[in-house]
């Protein structure tokens, strides 16, 4: 950046208060977040951004510096009042401290300073270049893993306009904040991939690319698969729900936590440990996220919270069978045949699909921490731990 110290900081600045600004004027009962983390998490994750010395909030902020993210920023205050989730999700990754949207750049800092350097560094590549235990180029991963999320996430939230009548809200209002999801992503994902070309790692830039398919790959199938009229029809078991949200939710964390090695030149032994937690622990906490509806008295069963691609649901349907549970969804419509989300979840949690996503769930937290036994005990270490048992508490 071209910028001088003291513009970079006023911008800094401006951007943390406009943002909060329009945000607080925005809707607040509006998120495309289905569920909260568990407070144990948040705590965890707070503990360790002290341990890498860069809090996770802000992790790409030199992206949302420049000029065009700014001119950007202008724009989207005019979604301000209308029901664009646009604004929901730009009010989650200033502040809100609930979901831990950018817990992957944490847990890429914790690997890198947790393996530390290798025995096989190139001379070009000493351990005086590491601050606070974590390779410069270890850092700028964990941006352009950040940029990439985020830019998934803006991208997310992109309505589908079909059917849309004037009752939903203006028409033009959507239109607009859709093209600001477009932009916006499109923006922030552009900056990774230069961050990424940054790195001259021909290896670094194949694994985070297969990551960018791979999301696409599964937000397709996610987003398929959680409509009401396919769960119907199409035969879905754990398996293939693993095998899709893997891609969906844990390829970037797992190839990044690999990348993060590699910049670092461990060895393939090294890597593949580093893989295994990022996609043991990213199951994990996906089935977590998945489970609050289900374990909380206080959570409301809701078009926008209930999933039919959540893993409860997606055991429930497994354990009774097809037949049996497109009976209880008729079961569960009323007579305007409209669905009562309530009465259904009722009927998940008589059979066995919370519990055995619940043993999933620990399954999977245990083999994330099994991952990292082999690094050297640390701070980092502990800390990696520590997130990986947290998920596994409801």
């Amino acid at each position: 950046m071209s910028k001088k110290p003291s513009a970079i900081k006023m911008t800094v600045i401006w951007f943390r208060l406009s943002c909060i600004s329009l945000l607080n004027r925005g809707q607040r009962n509006i998120s495309i977040f289905s569920n909260a983390t568990p407070s144990n998490l948040n705590k965890v994750v707070s503990d360790a951004e002290k341990i890498v010395g860069y809090p996770t909030s802000f992790v790409s902020l030199r992206c949302l510096l420049s000029d065009e993210l700014s001119n950007v920023a202008m724009h989207v205050r005019k979604l301000v009042g209308t029901k664009h989730p646009l604004l929901s999700t730009a009010r989650g990754l200033i502040y809100d401290s609930r979901n831990n949207l950018q817990m992957r750049g944490l847990v890429v800092l914790l690997m890198s300073k947790a393996a530390g350097p290798s025995q096989h560094t190139a001379s070009d590549h000493l351990p005086q270049d590491m601050v606070s235990g974590i390779y410069p180029s270890q850092r700028n991963l964990a941006e352009v893993t950040e940029l990439i999320h985020t830019a998934f996430l803006v991208h997310r939230g992109i309505i589908n306009l079909k059917g849309w009548t004037n009752s939903d809200g203006p028409l033009k209002d959507m239109q607009f904040g859709n093209k600001m999801s477009v932009l916006s992503g499109d923006f922030l994902l552009a900056n990774a991939c230069t961050g990424l070309a940054q790195l001259n790692n021909t290896k670094v830039v194949e694994l985070i690319s297969s990551a960018i398919g791979d999301l696409v790959q599964g937000i397709y199938h996610e987003i398929h698969n959680s409509l009401e009229d396919n769960s119907l029809t199409d035969e879905i078991n754990m398996d293939m729900w693993e095998e899709q949200t893997f891609l969906s939710h844990g390829a970037l964390l797992a190839k990044s936590c690999q990348a993060a090695m590699e910049l670092a030149k461990h060895d393939k032994d090294a890597q593949g440990l580093a893989y295994k937690y990022g996609k043991h622990l990213s199951l994990g906490h996906k089935l977590n996220s998945d489970l609050q509806l289900f374990v909380k008295s206080s959570s409301s069963a809701d078009p926008v919270t209930f999933s039919f691609n959540s893993a409860p649901v997606v055991f429930h349907r497994q354990i009774v069978g097809q037949e049996t549970w497109c009976h209880q969804l008729q079961q569960a419509k009323t007579i305007g045949r409209q669905m009562d989300y309530t009465k259904l979840r009722s009927t998940i949690k008589l059979e066995k699909g919370v519990t055995s996503t619940i043993d999933l769930c620990r399954y999977h937290g245990n083999k994330a921490l099994e991952s990292i036994q082999c690094f050297p005990s640390s701070e980092a270490r502990s800390a990696l731990e520590n997130i990986a048992r947290a998920v596994t508490k409801f």
